[in-house]
C-alpha cells in the first residue's frame, strides 16, 4: 500500500511537478490554500506533508500550528523560496521536519520525503517496543499471592514513582532486577535509561572506568574518551546488583556521586552533574560485611533509605503453582507452542521441591520440560531427574527416620526409582541406560530382575511398586 503525501502550495505549476516527481512512489493529495490543505489533512490521513510557507489566507505558518496542535507525529516539510529561509527555520522550532527551497532539486525533495516518513516510522516503531518493555515489566507481571509478595508489591507502588533509593536484597535467583525493573518503568522516568550493572562480574581494574569513565590518555590502553555509566544512565535509573562485592575503595568513590550527585571521569578535571537514581541490590548480608568491616557504613546508611527483602521460593511455597504456569504460558506464547498444562502430580512435585535456584531455576525447570514433552500435558516424568530424585529421597528419608520404613526397603525403593529414571530418559534401551549409570548391562538386568522391574512396559513398571508404599510417589 502506497504511502499518502499531502502537498499544500497554491501555485498549479508547483503541484504539478511534485505530483510528477512523487506519483510514481506515492499517492499525492494536493490543495491550493491553508483551508484546504486542513481538510485534507483531517480526512485523508496523510504520512507526510509538503507545505508551502507563502499561502493565501491562512499562510504556512498558522497551518503548520493547527496541524502540529491536532497531530504530533505526521512529518510536515516546508516548501520556501530563498527569501523565506529565516521564516522555515522558525516553522523548524514550531515543529516541521526540514525544509526544501525552491526551484528543487528532484533527488533532494525525493529523499528528504523518503527520510521524513523512514523517521516517523522509526519513532512508531521505538514508541512500540518502549510500550511492550513498559507492559513486560509492570506490577501485573510480579506473580505471586503470597502475604510476603503482596507487602513486597504494596511497597513498590509507593516507592515507583520518586527518586529514593532503593536496597534491594534476597537469595541469588529471587528476582531483584526484575523487582528494580519493575521500580524504573513504573516511574516518570520510564522513557529515560534503566542501566543494570553486576558489580560482582566486573574486575576491580575495570569497574571505575565502567561507572565514571575515562578521558582519553588517562591510562594506556585509553585511546578514546568513554563516558561511564552513571552519564548514560542520566535521567534514569541505575541498577547495581551485587552492590556488596564493591572494593572499599570504590565504595568511597561511590560514595560521592551518591551525595553530590556528581563525579569525575578518570583523567578527568572537571566534575559532572548527573540525575540518577541509584537502586541497588545484594545476596549478602550488608549488615554481616558492615561488622567485618567489609562495607562503609557511610555508604549502607545513603543506599538503605528503602529496603525491599525478596523471600526465598522455598518459604512462599503457595506462589509456585501460579510462577510455574506462568512461566509456562510465556516460554508458549514465545515460541508460539500449542497450549499446554500441568498435571496435577507435576505441580505437586514442583511444590514440594525446595528451589536453591528460587524463582530462575523453577523457570529453567518449566523450559527443560517443555522440550521433553510433546503432547497437551507435562507430567512429572518430563521434570528433572535430580528434582525427581531429591523429593524422593526426602521423602523416604522422613518415612524411614519416623520408623514406618525399614532402611533396606527405602535403598530399594530409591534405587528402583533412580533405575526408571534411567530407563526412561534412554527409551528403555538398557545399553544406554547402564552405561548413564555407570555399571555393566548385566548388572542393571539383574538389578531389574530383583526390584520387580519389567524390560519392556513403562506402564507395567509404573504400577510394581508395593500396594502400601504407592503413596510415596505422590
Amino acid at each position: 500500500m502506497k504511502k499518502r503525501v499531502l502537498l499544500i502550495d497554491d501555485e498549479v505549476g508547483i503541484r504539478t511537478s511534485l505530483k510528477m516527481v512523487l506519483e510514481p512512489v506515492y499517492e499525492v493529495l494536493s490543495a491550493n490554500d491553508g483551508e484546504e490543505g486542513l481538510a485534507l489533512f483531517r480526512n485523508g490521513a496523510p504520512d507526510v506533508i509538503l507545505l508551502d510557507i507563502l499561502l493565501p489566507g491562512i499562510d504556512g505558518l498558522a497551518v503548520l500550528q493547527t496541524i502540529r496542535s491536532e497531530d504530533a507525529r505526521v512529518p510536515v516539510i516546508m516548501l520556501t523560496a530563498s527569501t523565506t529561509v529565516k521564516t522555515a527555520v522558525d516553522a523548524m522550532k514550531i515543529g516541521a521536519v526540514d525544509y526544501i527551497t525552491k526551484p528543487f532539486d528532484v533527488e533532494e525533495l525525493r529523499l528528504n520525503v523518503a527520510r521524513a516518513l523512514e523517521n516517523t516510522e522509526l519513532k512508531r516503531e521505538v514508541t512500540s517496543l518502549r510500550a511492550q518493555v513498559i507492559n513486560r515489566y509492570g506490577f501485573h507481571n510480579l506473580v505471586g499471592k503470597s502475604p510476603g509478595m503482596r507487602e513486597i508489591y504494596s511497597k513498590i507502588e509507593q516507592v515507583a514513582d520518586s527518586r529514593t533509593t532503593v536496597l534491594i536484597t534476597g537469595e541469588s535467583g529471587t528476582g531483584k532486577e526484575l523487582v528494580a525493573r519493575a521500580l524504573h518503568y513504573n516511574s516518570t522516568r520510564r522513557d529515560r535509561p534503566f542501566i543494570a550493572i553486576n558489580c560482582a562480574a566486573l574486575p576491580e581494574t575495570l569497574i571505575e572506568s565502567e561507572l565514571f569513565g575515562h578521558e582519553k590518555g588517562s591510562f594506556t590502553d585509553a585511546q578514546a574518551r568513554k563516558p561511564g555509566q552513571f552519564e548514560l544512565a542520566h535521567g534514569g535509573s541505575l541498577f547495581l546488583d551485587e552492590i556488596g562485592d564493591l572494593s572499599l575503595p570504590t565504595q568511597a568513590k561511590l560514595l560521592r556521586v551518591v551525595q553530590e550527585r556528581e563525579f569525575s571521569r578518570i583523567g578527568g578535571t572537571h566534575p559532572i552533574k548527573v540525575d540518577v537514581r541509584i537502586l541497588a541490590a545484594t545476596n549478602k548480608s550488608l549488615e554481616e560485611l558492615l561488622r567485618r568491616k567489609e562495607f562503609r557504613e557511610d555508604l549502607y546508611y545513603r543506599i538503605n533509605v528503602v529496603s525491599l527483602y525478596l523471600p526465598p521460593l522455598r518459604e512462599r511455597r503457595e506462589d509456585i503453582p501460579y510462577l510455574a504456569k506462568h512461566f509456562l504460558a510465556h516460554r508458549r506464547q514465545e515460541d508460539k507452542r500449542a497450549p499446554q498444562e500441568f498435571a496435577k502430580e507435576t505441580l505437586e512435585i514442583l511444590s514440594k521441591y525446595n528451589w536453591p535456584g528460587n524463582v530462575r531455576e523453577l523457570e529453567n525447570v518449566i523450559e527443560q520440560a517443555m522440550v521433553w514433552s510433546s503432547g497437551a500435558t507435562i507430567l512429572p516424568e518430563h521434570l528433572p531427574i535430580s528434582l525427581r530424585t531429591d523429593i524422593h529421597a526426602d521423602v523416604l528419608r522422613g518415612e524411614t527416620l519416623s520408623g514406618r520404613l525399614s532402611l533396606e526397603k527405602a535403598v530399594m525403593e530409591f534405587e528402583r526409582d533412580i533405575i526408571l529414571d534411567a530407563l526412561r530418559k534412554t527409551d528403555y534401551v538398557q545399553t544406554h541406560a547402564s552405561a548413564l549409570l555407570g555399571i555393566s548391562r548385566r548388572m542393571l538386568k539383574y538389578r531389574m530382575d530383583m526390584l520387580g522391574i519389567r524390560r519392556e512396559d513403562p506402564t507395567a513398571a509404573d504400577n510394581d511398586y508395593p500396594p502400601e508404599r504407592a503413596d510415596l510417589l505422590h
